[in-house]
C-alpha cells in the first residue's frame, strides 16, 4: 500500500501567470528545510515547464510528477542548506 505524502507547506498559485507561480514557490522553499514538502497549486499552463525545469536542478525534486490538469500539483523537497 502507497503510504499518503505528508505535505509541509501548500502554495496556493491558482489564477496567477508567468513568473509568479514560481517566485511563489522559490520563496516558500527558502523559508523550509531540507527534506520537507512543498505542494504548489497552479493554473497557468507555464508554470508545470517552470517546475520541471526547477526540479532538473541539484538539490531540488518531485515527489510526484506534476499533472496537467486543471490545477498543476507538484511537489518539490526543499534543497539543503
Amino acid at each position: 500500500m502507497e503510504q499518503a505524502l505528508s505535505i509541509d507547506r501548500e502554495v496556493d498559485a491558482r489564477g496567477l501567470n508567468c513568473p509568479l507561480p514560481i517566485l511563489r514557490m522559490k520563496k516558500a522553499l527558502n523559508d523550509m528545510k531540507s527534506g520537507q514538502v512543498l505542494r504548489i497549486l497552479a493554473t497557468d499552463p507555464a508554470a508545470l515547464r517552470d517546475f520541471q525545469a526547477f526540479a532538473s536542478r541539484p538539490a531540488n525534486s518531485f515527489c510526484n510528477p506534476p499533472s496537467r490538469t486543471a490545477c498543476s500539483r507538484s511537489c518539490s523537497g526543499a534543497g539543503s542548506r
